[in-house]
């Protein structure tokens, strides 16, 4: 039951709404945290469209396998969203040109406000301010829109929230990478949660560890802690003044490695770039903090290559370098897959987009499972394996054992 002074809140952001719309200013406004009938809704999209000479509100209904819109007057939409928010959705993000405003609810009610200028809002006057895209033919779902401070920041965007050429490669990263969590979440069922814990070992400048906190926070609507953990003391630095320029909760960056971090209770771990063992560590630490989602980017498969036997009917085509090395990193990471389930997690490796500092394109992608399941046969085909190359040791199966 929402009290009187929640109530005049409420009212309040509808008014804002409201206002945003008329005005031509609003970008787009997200109701998350769904607490409705619909098990397969996640969320609503929200954003302005032209249909003929009609000004509408395009609401894009988000489910797990599909997404369904429908078209509302701005009448007619406040009063389907005065009749959602604090009953079916707990949590709404609204973005103008010259605002961003968070609504939530607590479990007793209460109506929770944050509002802050848009620190991509062009000044007023300025030519350069971008209008929201009205044509109904471009109304087109994105994980990581342009607009976000933090792209402006990090220098992916310029002042007219354009993406800079140069770093176009690392836009489509991110878009990507986001793409791959929101399913996994979506999968995982985190994105139900009150609060999630997420850890990113080897952060560096951190684009993913943002772009991650504000996917969380902005579009899901889930209470966030994100800690990006990187070895280079410059760096950590960089990226907390970064964070309290945004003036941004719930991310936090700390010195150290994967092999000697404490973590407890994560839900989400990320290593990219991890190299040779490193991954072995991380993905040990993930699964004894019992992270429902693990991703990983190996690179640098130096620990299986020196313990290989060629098979005598491969001697011939492993005599050759380049596959010796393809062969272990093949192995390397299958091997680790076939442990992550032997683990209770389901795995996939696939091709991903390669980070700007190594060619590595590989993703090792696991899901906690929500059953336990005989694992016999996959130890089997562990050992086998290890015995087929003679291979004596694999480090994420030692750490495992200890």
């Amino acid at each position: 039951m929402i009290d009187t002074k929640s109530s005049a809140e409420l009212d309040s952001f509808l008014a804002d709404c409201l206002q945003a719309f008329t005005a031509g200013t609003l970008q787009r406004l997200v109701l998350s945290k769904y607490k409705g009938a619909e098990v397969d809704l996640n969320r609503i999209t929200i954003r302005p469209v032209q249909i003929k000479d009609q000004q509408l509100l395009s609401f894009l209904y988000e489910y797990r396998t599909n997404h369904v819109t429908k078209n509302l007057a701005i009448e007619a939409a406040i009063v389907q969203l005065r009749q959602w928010l604090g009953s079916e959705f707990h949590n709404a993000h609204m973005i103008s040109d010259e605002w961003e405003t968070q609504l939530s609810f607590s479990k007793k009610g209460k109506v929770l406000i944050n509002k802050n200028r848009n620190k991509n809002s062009a000044p007023t006057g300025d030519s350069r301010a971008v209008p929201p895209e009205l044509a109904h033919n471009r109304n087109k779902l994105r994980y990581v829109e342009q607009d976000r401070p933090y792209l402006r920041e990090l220098g992916i965007t310029d002042a007219s929230r354009q993406i800079i050429p140069a770093m176009s490669r690392k836009w489509k990263q991110i878009n990507k990478f986001i793409e791959v969590l929101s399913t996994a979440i979506q999968q995982t069922g985190l994105d139900k949660r009150e609060e999630l814990h997420i850890a990113d070992f080897g952060s560096g400048k951190a684009y993913l560890t943002f772009a991650v906190h504000d996917y969380l926070t902005a579009n899901v609507g889930v209470k966030t802690q994100v800690t990006g953990v990187e070895l280079r003391q410059g760096l950590v630095d960089l990226c907390n003044q970064t964070a309290q320029k945004l003036s941004l909760t719930g991310i936090k960056f700390e010195q150290g490695d994967v092999q000697h971090f404490s973590a407890q209770n994560i839900n989400i771990m990320i290593a990219l770039h991890a190299c040779d063992t490193a991954t072995d560590y991380a993905l040990n630490m993930g699964i004894r903090t019992g992270a429902e989602i693990i991703m990983c980017s190996p690179c640098c498969h130096k620990q299986i290559r020196p313990q290989l036997k060629s098979p005598v009917l491969l001697a011939p085509v492993l005599q050759h370098g380049i596959h010796l090395g393809q062969e272990a990193e093949m192995l390397t990471d299958g091997l680790r897959a076939l442990l992550l389930e032997a683990n209770g997690y389901d795995t996939k490796v696939f091709e991903f987009i390669s980070l700007e500092h190594t060619s590595k394109n590989k993703m090792i992608l696991a899901q906690k499972r929500k059953t336990v399941r005989d694992n016999t046969e996959v130890l089997q085909q562990i050992a086998a394996i290890k015995t087929f190359y003679g291979i004596e040791e694999h480090c994420l199966e030692t750490l495992l054992q200890n």
